[in-house]
């Protein structure tokens, strides 16, 4: 086997790791956060809205 074929099939394993990442951080994405919430236009909203303490949200009040 030379040493081409040797990185290609190494990039094409590291494509597959990547892509079964990307799947995995999608799911646990879609199951943590709503919809509404993921296409909201309004930047920060997703900060505010993981807030537990509501003295440590940002600006003013």
């Amino acid at each position: 086997m030379s040493d081409f074929a040797m990185v290609e099939y190494a990039a094409w394993g590291l494509s597959a790791v990547f892509g079964i990442w990307m799947l995995i951080d999608m799911i646990m994405t879609d199951r943590t956060y709503s919809e509404e919430l993921l296409t909201s236009s309004r930047e920060g909203e997703i900060d505010d809205a993981l807030v537990i303490d509501p003295t440590h949200q940002r600006g003013p009040q």
